[in-house]
């Protein structure tokens, strides 16, 4: 049996969203604050044994902050189970309670908390008249926490994350309409206290290794103190009774020592002679308390650990982060193995966040080993070492659009092949692509080198800053990676920077032409037809995604960068690429020539005699602040990253104000002018159009300009 779909409606972060897991080992991705510690919760609220105090106390705090107003709406969590098994205890427990009652053993089942008001405020919404919506306000105006209660719920039809549903069952606060019958099937069956699935499962939450140490010094939370008990419970007292008898003994031993008594009198004197006779205690005795019951002689217990090399052994918090969190990772698991070993119906291992101080291999050997025969494993992450070696078909990576996180399935609705290109790219290259608020994907190292450099320089601020993953894709074929977003699996923008390739000159044929030429022109005619080739599967592959949009230098990248007006940039390069003069000089004039055909041949053949990527690098260090961003580029920047924010457009315009001062292309009192200006926008005096015209007038020559045109 395992959990195949997890529905929360208004919970915490999440207003609507859907988890998929498959049996076996299943990944939730996401950065931080996208919801995976709300989402691992949520399972726990229904699952764990030790969580359901919590999930009974349930309130306000936890709706959903982007609703306009809690009162009157409900909180949903609802698990789905497949495979359910055939054992008459969990068929019972099912088709009593969550289970979908037939003739035949269930398969599938139900199991939801929801958090609502209670009956009498239903019933009062319920006979709101369609429309009304002052008697609506007037109702959800008076209800507070107290008008709230939490049920679970097993045999449930409805599908609650669509938003019809919800209404038909909640009622629509637009609208003001609520449905007549309160109690509908629907929500399904409500269970009573007693009946629980947690307990009747094996759940081991591992939480996120953060201070693992204070951990091990609380014995409430101390993992190996868990593990002991679980040990003491099957010691046979009888068997146990030659230890017990020499504890007891060393205690006796202890009360008879000399000096133990020394100090016992002396106690007693000294309060005699402090409060006199009248006013002393009756008796006073120093006893040993060494525990002699297996239970409490257990629980003394305390772990002792050396450091990969060492012979001493010290106690945890003398071992290093990294060593401390294994080693806790290490006995929570050895905690489910015993869980498990109690034959269990179900077996659910949930690990939060393990690579926190861990060295990236034991991240992925990890990964690789935790692979529990009839155990379902859930593991939430934002390590690129773990997500690499994560099995996209059971991958859910949660993202943030506006106040709401959302949930993505990346191979929903992608065929076989399509997943099996994409699993062995997330294999092969290493990346941050599954965490990215947005992705921009490229062809070639000079894009990947260049492309941050650039916007580095020039912004003041990084593509990380910005939430934006560049991806290197080392070829054209953008489809099997771009696939990844779309409606059905990861809905973030993708913008995709590639080539035209448009001859940069006239290739018709000429009887003049030498051989060289003539060579050339084929060359520069192949790359053109199969430029234009490109761009129309490229076009026809974006078209009607709205996730997706192609942008294209017109000829190449390199090309394209001179063609912006960076030729001084390039010209400063040419004599760490020549030896020659004469090539020298004639190459810096070409690369100043208006004519393509002249200085697109001069960088490419750079480039070439460089090879691309080290030519990149070393072009990358002569990029200034005033370099020319090509157009294109910054159109794909604007589709990857629609909208600065107001802090960041601020950072970014202060940051050219100043290199303008600097230069001097912006003189002192227009600065203080501009400053004005832009201190008002930062306060939310002077909206993004304003600022537009201000830049325009007083920065006048600054390359932000190209960026502002753009947006």
């Amino acid at each position: 049996m395992h959990i195949s779909k997890l529905s929360l409606v208004n919970y915490r972060n999440f207003a609507n969203a859907n988890l998929t897991f498959n049996a076996g080992i299943n990944t939730v991705l996401g950065e931080n604050g996208s919801g995976k510690s709300n989402a691992f919760r949520a399972i726990r609220l229904l699952l764990d044994a030790n969580m359901l105090p919590s999930a009974y106390r349930i309130n306000d705090d936890d709706f959903h902050r982007g609703l306009a107003d809690w009162r009157g709406h409900w909180i949903i969590i609802s698990l789905e189970f497949e495979e359910v098994s055939a054992d008459e205890s969990i068929q019972a427990l099912f088709v009593h309670g969550a289970g979908n009652l037939g003739t035949t053993p269930i398969e599938l089942a139900t199991y939801n908390l929801i958090y609502r008001p209670k009956k009498e405020i239903r019933i009062k919404l319920s006979e709101v008249s369609d429309g009304d919506i002052l008697a609506m306000q007037a109702i959800r105006k008076s209800i507070t926490s107290e008008d709230y209660e939490t049920v679970f719920t097993g045999r449930s039809a409805a599908n609650f994350s669509d938003p019809q549903v919800y209404r038909d069952i909640v009622g629509d606060f637009d609208l003001a309409e609520f449905p007549g019958e309160i109690d509908t099937d629907l929500v399904g069956v409500q269970l009573p206290k007693q009946l629980s699935v947690a307990r009747e499962i094996s759940f081991t939450h591992i939480q996120a290794l953060r201070d693992v140490v204070s951990d091990f010094q609380n014995n409430r939370t101390n993992p190996l103190k868990t593990l002991l008990k679980h040990k003491s419970g099957e010691i046979d007292p009888t068997d146990f009774k030659s230890i017990t008898d020499k504890v007891n003994a060393l205690n006796e031993e202890i009360e008879k020592w000399p000096d133990v008594g020394e100090v016992r009198d002396d106690v007693q004197n000294m309060i005699l002679d402090t409060v006199g006779v009248a006013y002393s205690p009756s008796s006073l005795s120093i006893s040993s308390e060494l525990p002699g019951d297996a239970d409490r002689l257990f629980q003394s217990l305390k772990l002792f650990v050396g450091e990969h090399g060492e012979e001493h052994e010290g106690a945890v918090h003398d071992l290093s982060l990294g060593a401390a969190n294994l080693i806790y990772l290490t006995l929570k698991l050895l905690e489910f193995k015993y869980q498990k070993a109690n034959q269990s119906v179900a077996n659910f291992l949930l690990v939060e966040e393990p690579e926190a101080h861990i060295h990236t291999h034991i991240q992925r050997t990890l990964f690789d080993r935790l692979n529990y025969p009839d155990t379902q494993v859930i593991y939430s992450t934002h390590s690129t070492q773990i997500s690499d070696v994560s099995n996209i078909r059971s991958m859910n990576i949660l993202g943030r659009e506006g106040k709401a996180c959302e949930a993505y399935q990346p191979a929903n609705g992608l065929e076989t092949k399509q997943v099996r290109n994409l699993q062995r790219y997330l294999d092969a290259i290493r990346s941050n692509l599954l965490f990215a608020k947005s992705v921009i994907l490229v062809e070639g190292d000079a894009e990947e080198i260049l492309i941050p450099v650039l916007i580095r320089n020039v912004l003041g601020i990084s593509l990380d800053e910005l939430g934006v993953s560049l991806i290197n894709i080392r070829s054209t074929g953008f489809e099997n990676v771009a696939s990844l977003f779309d409606d059905k699996r990861v809905r973030k923008n993708c913008s995709i920077i590639t080539d035209k390739d448009a001859a940069i000159l006239d290739t018709t044929s000429n009887p003049s032409d030498d051989a060289p030429t003539k060579k050339y022109k084929l060359k520069v005619a192949a790359s053109h037809k199969s430029g234009e080739k490109r761009h129309a599967a490229m076009e026809a592959f974006t078209s009607g995604n709205q996730w997706i949009k192609a942008f294209y230098a017109d000829h190449t990248f390199e090309v394209d960068l001179v063609k912006a007006g960076n030729a001084d940039l390039v010209k400063k390069l040419v004599n760490d690429v020549y030896d020659d003069p004469t090539t020298i000089t004639l190459a810096k004039s070409e690369l100043g020539s208006a004519d393509v055909a002249k200085y697109g041949r001069r960088i490419l053949r750079m480039a070439t005699n460089a090879k691309k990527g080290w030519f990149a690098i070393l072009l990358g260090g002569q990029v200034d602040k005033d370099a020319k961003i090509p157009t294109y580029i910054l159109e794909a920047l604007q589709f990857a990253h629609p909208q600065f924010s107001t802090q960041t457009l601020y950072n970014i315009l202060k940051y050219r104000l100043g290199l303008a001062l600097i230069n001097g292309t912006c003189t002192a009192v227009d600065g203080k002018t501009y400053k004005t200006h832009l201190e008002s926008f930062h306060s939310g005096e002077t909206d993004f159009e304003e600022i537009k015209e201000h830049t325009a007038t007083f920065l006048s020559n600054d390359v932000i300009n190209d960026l502002l045109g753009v947006y």
